[in-house]
C-alpha cells in the first residue's frame, strides 16, 4: 500500500474512533443528566454552630464544609446555625458562608431565636433555584423553659419542570416531649395543606419509638425504619434523634439512607439520603 493510501485510511481511523467517543461520550452524559433529574441527594445535619465537641470555643465553618461537599448533595437541612452572633462572629452569617464554602448557589436562613447580638436557628442549602421561603414559629408551652423553635420552607425548582417543598427543623430538647408534640401536630398541620411532594429532615429531638415520631409517621414516610443507624452522640452513639421524611409516599422512592461517620466537626453525625422522584 502507497504512503497517500496509509496515510488516507489512517486519517479515516482516527475520524471512526473521534466520532464514536463523541456518542459514547454523549449518551454517558445523557444518563446522568437523567439520574440527576430523578435523583434527589439530601443532606441532614446539625452543625452545632461549627464548633467542634472536641474543641470548645472554635469555629471551623471549613470542617462542616468538607462535610457537606464530600457528599454532594442537591439540599441540605442544617439545623444549630449562627447569624452573626458574638460566639461565631459578629460578621460571619453561617448559611451564607457555608453556601459559598459547599459550593450551594442557594440558601435560605430562618430564625428561631435572637442570640448574643445575633440570630440562631435552621437553613437550607440547595444546588437548584428556590422560591416561596417561609419561616414559621413552632408552639411552645408556657411554664416548660422550653426554646423557641421554628420551621423553614422552600419550594425547589427541580429540573425537568418538577417542584417540591423542601423543610427543615429542629424540635425542642427538653426533657420531656411536651413541646416536641405541640411542635412536630403544627408541623403536620402545616404541611398537609401543601399541594407539592414535601421532603422534611430536622433534629426532632426523640426516638423512633417516641410519641413525637409515631405522630411523625401518621403524616410522612421515614427514609428508613427499622436498623437506621444512629447520630448521636458522635463518639459510640446510640441514639437515633435526626430523620429524613416525606410525603406522599408514591411520589418517591428511597434508594439510599445512611448515616456519615464524621466524629469531628459537629456534635451529630449527618445523615445522607437520596430519594428517586416520581
Amino acid at each position: 500500500m502507497g504512503i497517500k493510501k496509509q496515510v488516507f485510511f489512517y486519517c479515516l481511523l482516527c475520524l471512526v474512533w473521534s466520532c464514536a467517543q463523541k456518542t459514547l461520550s454523549s449518551t454517558s452524559t445523557n444518563k446522568t443528566s437523567t439520574n440527576q433529574d430523578n435523583s434527589l441527594h439530601i443532606l441532614c445535619y446539625n452543625i452545632h454552630h461549627a464548633n467542634p465537641p472536641s474543641k470548645p470555643g472554635i469555629i471551623d465553618l471549613e470542617a462542616i464544609a468538607k462535610v457537606i461537599r464530600e457528599q454532594t448533595p442537591d439540599l441540605v437541612a442544617l439545623q444549630e446555625v449562627d447569624v452573626n452572633t458574638i460566639r461565631s462572629g459578629k460578621t460571619s452569617n453561617q448559611a451564607a458562608d457555608l453556601a459559598r464554602l459547599s459550593g450551594m448557589p442557594y440558601y435560605y436562613f430562618a430564625k428561631a431565636i435572637d442570640y448574643e447580638g445575633g440570630e440562631y436557628g435552621v437553613a437550607i442549602l440547595s444546588r437548584f433555584p428556590m422560591e416561596d421561603m417561609k419561616n414559621t414559629n413552632l408552639p411552645t408551652a408556657e411554664g416548660t423553659g422550653g426554646e423557641h423553635r421554628t420551621l423553614a420552607t422552600a419550594v425547589i425548582l427541580l429540573p425537568q419542570g418538577k417542584k417540591i417543598l423542601f423543610a427543615s427543623t429542629h424540635l425542642d430538647a427538653q426533657r420531656g416531649d411536651t413541646n416536641r408534640l405541640l411542635q412536630i401536630n403544627k408541623i403536620a398541620e402545616i404541611l398537609q395543606q401543601e399541594k407539592l411532594p414535601v421532603v422534611i429532615a430536622g433534629d426532632l429531638n426523640a426516638m423512633p419509638s417516641s410519641p413525637v415520631i409515631n405522630h411523625l409517621d401518621k403524616f410522612f414516610k421515614r427514609s428508613c425504619l427499622v436498623n437506621c443507624g444512629h447520630t448521636v452522640p458522635v463518639l459510640n452513639p446510640y441514639r437515633t434523634i435526626d430523620f429524613v421524611a416525606y410525603t406522599p409516599a408514591d411520589k418517591f422512592t428511597v434508594t439510599e439512607h445512611k448515616i456519615i461517620d464524621e466524629k469531628y466537626a459537629s456534635d451529630h453525625l449527618p445523615v445522607k439520603v437520596v430519594l428517586s422522584v416520581k
